[in-house]
């Protein structure tokens, strides 16, 4: 049976008609869209990846190695850096078959390794008048390498020196020409290792420590060895106190391995380690930091580094501190 032409064109015209009512009504019914808001988080999405430093966590004292990865990743961090000493899991006590059971503890919370870091450059500074201080610290370096390469890491934070260590009462000051030349002397000796285990040598700025305190000297440094190997692990809070770290992360440009977020505020007197805050608590102009990190193409790790962990309610801290990377990424 063939419907008649006028029977097919009312069907038509009352399905129109129900669907633009359908239509209608989902629209009264639906939320408007969300509009980026800067108040809550950043209006554009970052694609760098969050880390965070074991420094953060109560550890070793009230948490062990594997409770601070699982709280990393139960958190919302896709790394996390750990920090060699003379003691604990990272430290010369450990060796490959220690290092690996720790890289399969974080392939099993699913946790990476962002990189490794240590506080031993300054008792065992590479520039130290004490020679056998500076041996010491070429040796412990060694070993930070090695430990990288069999964490499955390929970021080693290196202080390269210091003509100042100004938490270390009895330092002994070492003129700038001569820390440079020390300096170079030790990445000269530990870089052909760090080649041959694929492992960078990350330059950190630390400015309290008298050197390399403008970015054409990082420059400078970094490209003096013209090895791939040799980057920069590039700190926003360790320049704040004189100078500004969007201004540095366009200069420094590619060769920028490794970032540390530190946080500080210019507003206060204390201008010692007591200076830097959790994030979001200073002033750092930080949508200039990640635009900055933006135009250079930086898709890496960035690690927050903090050295007071909680006396109380630690957790705290890791989960304040993923929210608040969070809004600086525009996940929220």
């Amino acid at each position: 049976m063939v419907a008649e032409p006028s029977l097919l064109n009312r069907r038509e015209a009352l399905r129109g008609a129900l669907g633009a009512g359908g239509a209608l009504l989902a629209d009264a019914g639906a939320a408007p869209a969300a509009q980026p808001d800067p108040r809550r988080a950043s209006p554009k999405r970052y694609p760098m990846k969050k880390s965070i430093n074991l420094w953060a966590f109560p550890y070793p004292d009230r948490m062990t190695l594997r409770e601070c990865l699982q709280l990393a990743k139960d958190a919302g961090f896709e790394g996390i850096e750990l920090n060699y000493d003379l003691d604990n899991d990272l430290s010369p006590k450990s060796g490959p078959k220690e290092y690996a059971a720790i890289r399969r503890l974080a392939a099993d919370i699913g946790i990476a390794i962002s990189g490794v870091c240590s506080f031993l450059y300054w008792p065992y500074s590479l520039t130290s008048n004490n020679a056998a201080q500076r041996a010491r610290g070429l040796e412990l370096a060694t070993k930070m390498i090695e430990a990288a390469r069999d964490l499955g890491t390929e970021n080693l934070l290196v202080v390269p020196g210091a003509v100042h260590i100004p938490w270390i009462k009895d330092h002994d000051p070492v003129p700038n020409d001569v820390c440079d030349r020390r300096a170079k002397e030790a990445i000269a000796r530990l870089l052909p290792l760090a080649e041959k285990a694929g492992v960078y040598l990350n330059i950190e700025n630390i400015f309290f420590n008298g050197y390399l305190m403008t970015p054409a000297e990082m420059n400078a440094f970094v490209d003096h060895f013209q090895s791939k190997q040799v980057r920069v692990h590039f700190d926003t809070g360790n320049i704040m106190l004189f100078q500004f770290p969007e201004h540095w992360v366009t200069q420094l440009g590619h060769r920028i391995q490794n970032v540390h977020l530190k946080e500080f505020t210019k507003k206060g007197t204390d201008h010692s380690l007591e200076a830097f805050r959790p994030l979001l608590d200073g002033t750092t102009n930080w949508p200039a930091v990640m635009e900055a990190f933006d135009q250079i193409g930086y898709r890496g790790y960035l690690t927050f580094e903090y050295f007071h962990p909680y006396a109380h309610y630690p957790e705290a801290l890791i989960w304040q501190t993923s929210d608040s990377l969070d809004r600086i990424l525009g996940r929220k």
